[in-house]
């Protein structure tokens, strides 16, 4: 039997867990045997994963096993599988944020990401091969040493972005709405690299020049307390206390409540490895539009208005063509739903199993001493 193992840091229920489950189901499906093993777990997959000590003892370890590890921070997960010098050890990057981003907001997260991206120039001499999300990490892969890589899109369940929509929620962010004001939506965590200030600022400049009770709801956990707090702080100061709202991490069914409600989600990081947030924005009818950073323009393509430059007047004045013009909206949501299909669970299940197959057969094998 075919055998691929993965290997993570953290296992828990955001994009990289999502997409490490779904990718264990379909090698399953296919005939494959496939463990995870992680450091540590998150509700509610504790019972999910093994221990990554555990590879190699309850569960038998084989010279030929493909093993893929799944790289976002620094962990003894990649120490402890490059001490192995495994053949067929494979990375997948889904992006380790640059430290400086953190400077002066998450002292201990710096130290996480700087020893990320030291382990991946590590890696990139262990292993013949990287697999990425998108082009954009791709190209970070060559640049720690990786001289193969190829894409393979995070996989993403149709089925759980139709998550059941909380119906209390939507009555409630209904009632909010019918008292007039267009809706911003950004879905992520609050981090500066995704930069939800600078939201803010184009926020006031559209309450000025358009739309006096305009809303920003700015939806997920924090990666930065601080910054959280500064974020919201910097509204405040603003006069902008009431029309932006920092939800913290929602429910499922909340957060496809306000997919539903919003106008536009608006989106100015710059720094994403792929945006998840940009697939469930299309899943639920909702206009985009978006800075052309990082890995934007590759996971946008067509599917949204994509700004070169993102000061807040010209933020301001395209969220309010998106509103305010119904033929460019319904443009947009066409658009997203055509590009949705590019990233279809059947799409990307089989680049993985292509993948699965050329990893078994020796794509990224190691070379051996003597090996001819």
């Amino acid at each position: 039997m075919r055998r691929l193992h993965q290997f993570v840091p953290t296992l828990d229920p955001g994009a990289v867990g999502t997409h490490l489950l779904i990718a264990q189901q379909a090698l399953r499906d296919a005939g494959w045997e496939s463990e995870v093993f992680a450091e540590h777990t998150r509700p509610p997959y504790e019972q999910a994963a093994h221990s990554f000590l555990e590879y190699g003892k309850s569960v038998p370890a084989h010279d030929d096993d493909v093993l893929v590890y799944h790289a976002a921070i620094g962990s003894s997960v990649a120490d402890w599988l490059m001490s192995r010098r495994a053949d067929r050890l494979v990375v997948d990057y889904h992006n380790v944020t640059p430290p400086d981003w953190f400077e002066g907001w998450e002292p201990d997260l710096c130290h996480g990401l700087a020893w990320g991206r030291a382990q991946l120039a590590k890696l990139g001499r262990a292993c013949r091969l990287g697999l990425a999300d998108s082009a954009f990490n791709a190209s970070e892969l060559h640049t720690f040493g990786f001289r193969r890589t190829e894409v393979l899109p995070i996989l993403v369940d149709p089925g759980a972005l139709a998550s059941d929509v909380d119906q209390q929620a939507r009555a409630d962010l209904e009632a909010i709405k019918a008292g007039g004001g267009a809706q911003w939506l950004f879905v992520g965590r609050l981090a500066p690299n995704k930069c939800q200030h600078d939201l803010v600022k184009a926020l006031a400049v559209y309450r000025r020049a358009y739309d006096p009770l305009a809303r920003l709801w700015l939806v997920g956990g924090n990666s930065s307390d601080d910054y959280a707090a500064a974020v919201a702080r910097f509204a405040s100061d603003v006069g902008l206390a009431d029309a932006v709202t920092l939800t913290g991490p929602v429910t499922p069914g909340r957060l496809a409540a306000h997919y539903r409600t919003a106008d536009a989600f608006v989106c100015v990081s710059e720094h994403e490895g792929f945006c998840v947030p940009l697939l469930e924005s299309w899943h639920h009818h909702l206009p985009i539009v978006a800075y052309t950073a990082a890995a934007v323009p590759e996971t946008l393509g067509g599917g949204g208005l994509l700004l070169t430059d993102k000061t807040p007047t010209t933020v301001a004045a395209a969220v309010h063509r998106v509103v305010g013009d119904l033929g460019v909206r319904q443009a947009l949501v066409a658009a997203g739903h055509e590009r949705l299909e590019r990233f279809s669970l059947a799409r990307t299940q089989q680049r993985l199993l292509e993948l699965a197959s050329g990893l078994a057969e020796g794509l990224a094998d190691r070379p051996r001493v003597g090996r001819r």
